[in-house]
């Protein structure tokens, strides 16, 4: 499945016909493998989610933020679309 962000060289020739002479494609574009309908990763998500609750003993959504101490971070690192 190709996936890439809006100021790409994919998403510019896709839908604006390219990458203007003034400007530069900023973004990255990746092949990530097929992983099924969208349903599954929903499941995947509310399962986690689901998961925080208990170990914080929250009995609703509302009670995270009641059980638990949130932190900024300011850098992260993500390795599904590759190092620079």
């Amino acid at each position: 499945m190709k996936f890439y962000g809006m100021s790409s060289q994919s998403a510019m020739d896709k839908h604006s016909g390219g990458v203007a002479n003034y400007r530069a494609a900023e973004g990255k574009t990746v092949l990530l493998p097929y992983r099924g309908p969208v349903e599954y990763t929903i499941q995947d998500i509310m399962g986690g989610v689901r998961s925080t609750c208990t170990y914080v003993g929250a009995a609703k959504l509302k009670e995270l933020t009641k059980r638990t101490t949130f932190i900024r971070v300011r850098e992260q690192e993500n390795n599904v679309y590759g190092k620079e």
